[in-house]
């Protein structure tokens, strides 16, 4: 029986989000399945059903009009209205009417592969596990009831919306359950909505080379909308090399009717296999992978890429800016994540090449980023803010007598006090800290102040002593050329409601939490080595 959902997508009854509710349940049926490959199951169903709900109001409507010559089972028809043309054995209401059966895995791998022949942009999309002897029948008979209850609603828009958003929850909760594994496909939710505040690409071509599961993608596309500009205004291009994480990344797109029609697949990575050599951006938003030591240098010693110096064999870090660099339009803007390391390294040219980046007016901003945030790593992360051309407006038509002239400073934002633990490893923004960095972002950058952020002084931005600072590019030179925000935006004021004792009884609880786990892990360890002396 079909739940009783709002209009906003809550369980009348419970109140809880529709999507919470599908995660908890879906999550239940888990049970000896690892969630790296639950996920393929779970996320492949979801898209399924999307499709198929596209395809079925589609066709009635076609069913309709049939007297006026339409024809519902002509692929055109459907191709015309950019709608994945779904043939009848991979139907969902078919599915659903099977799901009891024991050879399902079978008749679902078929579907897929029915639905990829039709349509040449899912070719090595879709994906065809369902008939592995891991994935009982009976669970998978369940799985399909639950997707069932999705997008309950009788429009494209309403179906792809909530399909869509429980899509992208489920990336994350899967993320989440993957832990160190789940971040190589998915950047949190926060930090995505943090680049994307700030670059606010409204207009133009936005590229992301290591795109994940395509959440840059996802939120940009987002961000026009409910500002109520036009979809239709950014094109986007990404690169990913990780297969499976790219068929992510095309079903992904697809539930939200985004073409990703150039996002492309290569196992060698955008270094050594660029897919859109060509290519120069208005916008590039990306979360590289940290610190990579073995990305291919010593065959790009005289890389063209490499203008500002020749990245280290060890570290790609470097390597990932100039390569943001290399596709970026005379006026574009690119934000990107990196370790914290990059910031202050002097390794084998690192230093050098910051020291030319700064030198030659290319950083716009540098934000320090709280711990925690990330589920695959725990090394300290910052964003880097790049412009090609500081003085340009704003790809969205800011006037340059609105803008302020910062061609010759850097702000920096330490915003490692933000944020709240959404459960004891994992950190997340809060919407307010997100408005909080981007306003002050763009109040510094716009002589009108903006929602949140600071609204003082010129253009409406102050500096904050502990939070921000606008440095001219002689103090950063002063400081031999470290971006470090701490050294520039010194130490908040004193508080005068500092409560010790609440801080030492949080600090004591945390240490002896840690005394907890240590003692834990000592007592399995003499357990086992007791087994082998045994």
């Amino acid at each position: 029986m079909s739940k009783k959902v709002s209009k906003s997508g809550s369980d009348t009854q419970t109140g809880e989000p529709l999507e919470k509710q599908l995660w908890k349940a879906a999550d239940k049926l888990r049970k000896n399945i690892d969630a790296a490959e639950y996920k393929h199951i779970v996320l492949g169903l979801i898209f399924l059903k999307y499709i198929s709900d596209a395809f079925e109001e589609l066709f009635a409507r076609l069913k309709a009009e049939e007297a006026q010559g339409a024809d519902p089972e002509d692929k055109d028809e459907y191709k015309a209205e950019n709608v994945f043309f779904v043939p009848q054995a991979a139907r969902w209401k078919l599915l659903l009417s099977k799901a009891k059966q024991p050879d399902i895995g079978k008749i679902v791998d078929d579907a897929m592969d029915a639905i990829e022949k039709e349509n040449a942009s899912l070719k090595g999309v879709l994906p065809k596990v369902y008939a592995r002897q891991n994935l009982d029948p009976t669970i998978l008979g369940e799985l399909i009831d639950l997707v069932s209850n999705i997008a309950l609603g009788d429009t494209k828009s309403r179906s792809a919306d909530v399909l869509g958003h429980v899509f992208e929850y489920f990336l994350g909760e899967f993320a989440l359950a993957e832990g160190k594994k789940g971040g190589q496909f998915y950047t949190p939710r926060s930090v995505v909505e943090l680049l994307v505040e700030m670059l606010e690409p409204y207009k133009g071509r936005v590229f992301d080379p290591c795109c994940g599961s395509g959440g840059m993608f996802v939120q940009s596309e987002k961000f026009i909308e409910e500002r109520k500009g036009k979809i239709n205004d950014i094109s986007i291009y990404g690169q990913e090399s990780n297969q499976t994480t790219w068929r992510l990344c095309k079903m992904n797109l697809a539930i939200r009717g985004i073409d990703s029609s150039q996002v492309k697949w290569n196992n060698e990575g955008s270094f050594l296999n660029d897919a859109h050599k060509d290519l120069k951006a208005d916008y590039i938003i990306a979360n590289p992978p940290f610190n990579v030591s073995d990305w291919g240098a010593d065959l790009l010693r005289n890389d063209g890429r490499w203008q500002y110096g020749v990245p280290p064999a060890g570290n790609a870090n470097y390597a990932w800016i100039q390569h943001f660099l290399y596709h970026l339009a005379p006026n574009g803007q690119a934000g990107f994540v990196l370790a914290k390391g990059s910031l202050t390294s002097k390794t084998s040219g690192e230093g050098d090449i910051r020291k030319a980046l700064i030198e030659n007016n290319l950083i716009d901003c540098i934000v320090n980023l709280p711990a925690k945030l990330f589920l695959n790593t725990q090394i300290p992360a910052s964003l880097w803010f790049l412009s090609r051309n500081r003085n340009h407006p704003a790809i969205k038509g800011t006037p340059p007598k609105e803008r302020n002239d910062r061609s010759n400073e850097i702000l920096f934002i330490d915003a490692r006090n933000l944020g709240h633990l959404i459960n004891r490893r994992t950190r997340e923004l809060s919407k307010e800290d997100i408005q909080k960095i981007a306003g002050t972002y763009h109040n510094w950058r716009n002589k009108f102040p903006s929602s949140g952020g600071v609204s003082e002084g010129r253009g409406g931005y102050k500096d904050i002593p502990g939070f921000c600072a606008s440095a001219p590019i002689s103090k950063v030179a002063e400081l031999d050329y470290v971006l470090t925000p701490g050294r520039y935006v010194g130490l908040p004021e004193e508080e005068d409601d500092f409560n010790f004792e609440e801080r030492f009884t949080a600090l004591k609880a945390e240490f002896e939490e840690q005394l907890k786990e240590e003692a834990c892990l000592n007592r399995v360890i003499v357990e086992n080595l007791k087994k082998i002396k045994m």
